[in-house]
Order: structure tokens, then C-alpha cells, then sequence
């Protein structure tokens, strides 16, 4: 395959224009088939590269080996873990993705919308990248580099260690999964066949970012029960659960508990979908935020105005579901101190300086931790994402590549 020779940058190009997104609304899994067409590309170009054990399960889940090439024995198996899917929130069909050689901070008029202008100004980060190679899509999709471009540096980190032998590591295991931007990404993960000791996501955004703390996370839907009767005789009779949600929305707190409204350790309260008739509506809302006892706080105060709605509207009553969805990793990461550690000793040695950062969201190495694979989050550069503002940088990228390979180095040196 000529394609094995590629730079990550050359991979990422590739991957971007296979459509991979996922669908909420789905109840298959994954919940769109065409994911699969990335996983059996990527495992047709690990098994032609000479990787080992490649495979792609029923659940479209792509596992790989990289043996031990070490004469020490008892070394950690590491696991690099990237999502296949992108995200619903933005078109990821033909896409188009632009190389911007050596960036010089201009604006970045993305060619077949050339209202879609990617500027230093709504992107800061993009001006600490002068002089670098910047990939943007062209203007009618996102890019994808969330995270096709985890996806591309653990692909470029598997030629490199397949063709350089005199990078010396322990057993290295690769897992692409499917329908993490849906919440799902390790619904049907087998554990015992996955078999490693330690993981790490590439799923992060600026060079030398680690993420060791999500938010913790449910999901909540409050519905709204009226009283159905004929529009032209409803006098005295009818209550329109429509109403009745739309003075509880109304009452939301609008200057704060929003996302639009927080930053940084801050939790929130999001309200996404609506449905609505005469006789019942509902409220969707994800519920966010890094301490998780801080949860029951937020949906309280969602049942209190929720109680105090249907006391303006007699006859009305409301119920509550909640559901959850993934905590806050840091409390299994807090267990193992030295997986963070290592993966900040690596970066160090490499002339990266690190920062450690909070996830305002979740990744697949959220249900990991849990699932008994401790798993913070590495940078690949994604910037902007679900977005067609979308772009990375390809020495970001590049930069990931070696920090993966000084990881394995560092847990081989033991």
C-alpha cells in the first residue's frame, strides 16, 4: 500500500473524507454503519504495515498489537485509544480538507464559503501557531480532526515503531472506537479482549495539554402533563402542557448555570431538546459538572422550578427521569498518580511544556477509568471542533506522535 509512507498530516487528509458520523437518534450500534468504512480501512492498512492481531469486531471496535520488542519483562501494555465517528452537530459529508503551509496569521477564508472566515481573533490558540501547517475543511463541513487526527498520530506512531526498531517499548495495544460523539463509544467495548494495563485517549486539544479531569454526567428530562380539550369549548378546561413548558423554560436562570454562560470548573444545566403537544411536553437537559455530588444540586433546582411552574397552571404535573451518563475520571485517575506523571515526563524530555487541563466534556477514557482502565486524554491539536471553523495543526500532531513514542519509552525505562 503506498499510503503506509504517508505523514500524519497525509493520513489525517485521507481519513477526513470518509463520512464517519454518528446519529443520537439511532438505536443501532454503532449508530451509523458507516463508520465501519474507516475501521476496515484502517485495519486493512495496520495488517499491511505488519501489525499484529488486527481485527474489527461485530460492534465495528478495532483492536491491534504491537509486541514487545524490550528484553525487560513486566512492563505495562499501553493502550492508544482514538474515536472513529464525528460529531452530529455539523455536516461530516464530503469534506474537503485544505493545507495551509506555513501559516503567517492571516484570516483563513475557507474556499466554498467564503463567509466561513477562521480568524485569531474567535481563535486565539491559532496565533501561537505561527509558522506551522494548519488543515482546515472548505467551509461547507467540519474537518474531523476530532478525532481522525487521534485516529492519523496513532496511525503514524504504529508505522513508526513497526519500521524503526530501535524504538523500544512494551506490548502496545490500538482501539479505534465507534459513537463517542453520542455517548456510547465503549457501550459494547470487550474488556478481557482489549486486555492492557494503562490507556491513553488522543483526543485533546492545544500541544502539551493532559486531561485527567471530566465532568460527571446525567442526563434529565422533565415532562409536563396538561388537560386535552376542544380548542372551541376549552374554557375552564384546558391545560396546555406546551404552555406549561414554555413558562418553565422561561423561568431558567439566564445570566448564569448555562454553557453559554460558564467556563472552567464551572458546572451547567443545558436544555437541547424540546418536545411538545397539547397534552404533554418535555425538557431535555444534560446535566454537568467535574464534582459529582454537585449534580443533584443542579437537577433540585430544576424540580423546584419545575414544582413552582404547575403551581401557576392548575391541573398541571410534571415527572422526572434521570439518567446517568459518565463521572468525573479523576476519581480513578487520583488512584494511579503515575500515569499522569509519566505522560507529563515524557512531554518534558521531548522540550514540550505541559499543561494539565479540564475536559469540559467527556471522552471515551471517561467510561474507561470506570470500566478498570485508567485513561487521561492527550493533545492531537483539534481545535474549534464540531465546527466548519475546525482546524489542527500538523506540527501539533507530529508533536503527539513523539510523545506517545517518549511514553513507551519512559514505561520501558521503568
Amino acid at each position: 500500500m503506498n499510503d503506509l509512507g504517508q505523514s500524519v498530516a497525509e493520513k489525517l487528509m485521507r481519513y477526513v473524507q470518509v463520512d464517519t458520523q454518528s446519529d443520537p437518534e439511532s438505536l443501532t450500534f454503532p449508530s451509523t454503519e458507516k463508520q465501519k468504512n474507516l475501521s476496515r480501512m484502517l485495519v486493512k492498512e495496520l495488517i499491511a504495515m505488519g501489525v499484529s492481531d488486527v481485527e474489527m469486531d461485530e460492534w465495528g471496535y478495532v483492536f491491534a498489537t504491537i509486541p514487545s520488542n524490550s528484553s525487560k519483562e513486566n512492563i505495562p501494555t499501553i493502550c492508544f485509544c482514538s474515536h472513529v465517528d464525528t460529531a452530529p452537530d455539523c455536516s461530516g459529508a464530503n469534506v474537503k480538507p485544505i493545507l495551509h503551509k506555513n501559516y503567517l496569521g492571516q484570516d483563513i477564508i475557507l474556499p466554498d464559503d467564503p463567509s466561513q472566515v477562521v480568524t485569531v481573533k474567535e481563535h486565539p490558540y491559532l496565533g501561537k501557531r505561527i509558522g506551522d501547517d494548519i488543515i482546515t475543511a472548505s467551509g461547507l463541513t467540519l474537518l474531523g480532526a476530532d478525532d481522525k487526527a487521534g485516529v492519523a498520530i496513532i496511525m503514524q506512531l504504529a508505522h513508526e515503531l513497526i519500521n524503526d526498531p530501535s524504538h523500544i517499548h512494551g506490548d502496545v495495544r490500538i482501539l479505534f472506537t465507534p459513537d463517542e460523539e453520542v455517548g456510547r463509544g465503549v457501550d459494547k467495548l470487550d474488556m478481557d479482549k482489549l486486555n492492557v494495563d494503562i490507556g491513553y485517549t488522543l483526543d485533546g486539544g492545544p500541544r502539551g495539554s493532559l486531561e485527567g479531569d471530566t465532568f460527571s454526567a446525567n442526563s434529565m428530562t422533565i415532562r409536563f402533563k396538561g388537560v386535552s380539550a376542544h380548542p372551541g369549548y376549552a374554557k375552564g378546561k384546558m391545560v396546555n402542557a406546551v404552555k406549561v413548558m414554555s413558562y418553565f423554560i422561561n423561568q431558567l436562570p439566564q445570566a448564569a448555570f448555562s454553557p453559554e454562560t460558564t467556563s472552567g470548573s464551572q458546572g451547567f444545566v443545558h436544555p437541547y431538546n424540546l418536545k411538545g403537544q397539547l397534552e404533554e411536553s418535555s425538557v431535555d437537559f444534560l446535566i454537568r459538572d467535574f464534582d459529582t455530588q454537585n449534580l443533584e444540586k443542579h437537577q433540585k433546582v430544576l424540580a423546584d422550578l419545575a414544582e413552582a411552574t404547575i403551581n401557576h397552571f392548575e391541573g398541571s404535573s410534571f415527572e422526572v427521569e434521570v439518567k446517568e451518563q459518565y463521572r468525573n475520571m479523576r476519581e480513578v485517575l487520583a488512584e494511579h498518580p503515575h500515569i499522569e506523571a509519566n505522560a507529563l515526563q515524557a512531554m518534558k524530555r521531548i522540550g514540550i511544556e505541559p499543561q494539565q487541563d479540564l475536559v469540559r466534556g467527556g471522552t471515551d477514557g471517561s467510561r474507561l477509568s470506570f470500566m478498570g482502565l485508567p485513561c487521561p486524554n492527550l493533545f492531537t491539536g483539534e481545535m474549534a471542533i464540531h465546527s466548519k471553523h475546525e482546524y489542527v495543526s500538523v506540527q501539533d500532531m507530529e508533536a503527539a506522535v513523539k510523545t506517545c513514542m517518549e511514553i513507551l519509552k519512559v514505561y520501558e525505562e521503568g
